[in-house]
């Protein structure tokens, strides 16, 4: 007889431990409680310059629990895994939302669902933890060697990022969840300096690596060789380009910058949490009040936004949340208008629906929160190249390099890294240092057209800050490139 190898061994023992207490917490009171057990693996390797600036492999694992009691939640969790210490942690979660209870003014109220049972992976086609750190070193060495060829060029660093998620969630409803995502990406950035002057380029995305659910095949495809020279050139350029200009008027941002737009003016509006009042001491809250559903006019025709869970690749994609709800698409905006909410089983109940699967906590010892999944922007008709074509004049602005918006979503200004002038429908000169600010009803109302999906791209953004203590999500963006009218560009000085 074959013995099987000791990894599933281990997996199997844990699954058995975790079914034994969850049955623990259902003896024991509990209205509703779920375990979470959590492994992750984190691969980041940069190169600065000439030389490694990191190599690391980091492994973090353990379990969340979270109780229902008398209309109040308890959390506790824990990294030591033995029948004794998960005792502990469950007698802790009770005490904590016995305790609670015993103060909440409002009681928790958490509907029931269906039991569910499945096992999830994400595809891929080349394990990025089985290629060898020389290959990955030298794939970014070959890069940084390509953006350094200027003596104008004074800083060059290349990162890889890969992620490895896995999954077991069992509830007092039955379900029992497995599910394991890889996710692969990376980025760089080249400055070049002349005098007081400086300028930078990244590529395919700026502050952090661009991630995929994907293998190391991701990595290939972005080709940080091949797109190097350009990013390098170009910042050499922006080095002598003029200012941007300043006044009213037309822009089109690229697909990333879109994206960011999406996401801060979007996709954090519509947590639902967030508009009752949750995410106030930290995040803030929301101008797309309760009010406001279904009615209110967000955008132009042109604007139609979508939430999907289930879109190949991204990495809000999973199969179920963590309070065990399939994976699903909503609509948010349609024909400009606000339609939809991101929910979690509890908060649903305010709109009077039932939960659209986003709660996500991102590690064990942190409870779910709700949380973007993929925010898309449903892409138009014309092409990129006809929608400039179809710009008298305007900016075409490329690459986030900054962004600051209120606490309600309402007021923002972005800085982007690069500006090409739009001129009788064709790309001109460029401008450095393009920033441009507006409100988000006005600036999405002011939407004159989107690409269509020959220039949309699948964005993964690691980074999503929210909750106390802060948690930092994946999040998708599909989206193409997008035109607004009569937007404020440019710096009074």
């Amino acid at each position: 007889m074959r013995r099987a190898p000791r990894g599933v061994i281990v997996a199997r023992m844990k699954k058995n431990i975790l079914r034994a207490m969850i049955h623990k917490l259902k003896s024991k009171g509990a209205l509703y409680a779920d375990i979470r057990w959590v492994r992750k693996q984190h691969e980041n390797i940069s190169v600065f310059n000439r030389s490694v600036e990191n190599l690391s492999h980091h492994i973090d694992e353990g379990y969340g629990i979270r109780a229902l009691y008398n209309g109040a939640w308890g959390f506790a969790c824990g990294s030591v895994f033995s029948e004794k210490e998960i005792e502990k942690n469950i007698k802790l979660a009770l005490e904590i939302a016995r305790a609670s209870s015993t103060v909440n003014k409002i009681k928790a109220v958490f509907p029931s669902h269906p039991a569910s049972h499945i096992s999830h992976a994400s595809n891929y086609e080349i394990n990025p933890f089985e290629v060898s750190a020389e290959t990955k070193l030298h794939y970014l060495f070959r890069a940084n060697e390509i953006l350094l060829q200027s003596p104008k060029i004074k800083f060059a660093q290349s990162t890889l990022d890969f992620y490895k998620t896995d999954k077991f969630f069992v509830n007092t409803e039955g379900s029992e969840i497995e599910q394991s995502v890889i996710e692969s990406g990376g980025f760089f950035e080249v400055t070049a300096s002349e005098g007081s002057h400086i300028q930078k380029r990244s590529f395919p995305i700026s502050h952090h690596s661009q991630i995929r659910q994907s293998g190391y095949e991701y990595i290939k495809e972005l080709n940080f060789p091949a797109n190097a020279p350009r990013a390098r050139d170009e910042a050499i350029m922006l080095l002598g380009a003029p200012d941007c200009p300043v006044g009213k008027n037309t822009i089109i941002l690229d697909s990333y910058q879109t994206a960011l737009q999406v996401h801060e003016s979007c996709g954090h509006p519509v947590e639902l949490d967030r508009v009752l009042g949750a995410e106030l001491s930290y995040a803030g809250g929301s101008f797309l009040t309760i009010e406001k559903y279904g009615k209110f006019r967000y955008g132009s025709k042109h604007v139609n936004i979508n939430a999907d869970a289930t879109l190949p690749g991204g990495v809000g994609s999973f199969a179920y949340d963590d309070e065990g709800i399939k994976a699903q698409k909503i609509e948010l905006v349609k024909q400009g208008i606000f339609c939809g909410y991101l929910t979690s089983r509890e908060t649903a109940l305010a709109v009077k629906e039932e939960s659209n699967g986003c709660m996500r906590a991102d590690s064990w010892n942190h409870i779910p929160l709700i949380r973007m999944t993929n925010i898309n922007l449903e892409p138009g008709r014309p092409s990129l190249f006809e929608l400039i074509a179809d710009t008298k004049n305007g900016l075409y602005l490329c690459t986030n390099k900054s962004w600051s918006i209120d606490d309600l979503r309402l007021n923002f200004q972005f800085g982007t890294e690069i500006a090409w002038e739009i001129k009788n429908g064709k790309l001109g000169r460029a401008y450095k240092n393009p920033v441009y600010a507006s409100t988000t009803a006005y600036f999405w109302n002011n939407c004159s057209g989107v690409a269509n999906k020959d220039s949309a791209y699948l964005w993964g953004i690691p980074t999503c800050g929210k909750g106390e203590p802060g948690q930092a999500m994946h999040v998708g963006h599909l989206t193409s490139p997008a035109r607004f009218e009569k937007i404020t560009v440019g710096i009074k000085r």
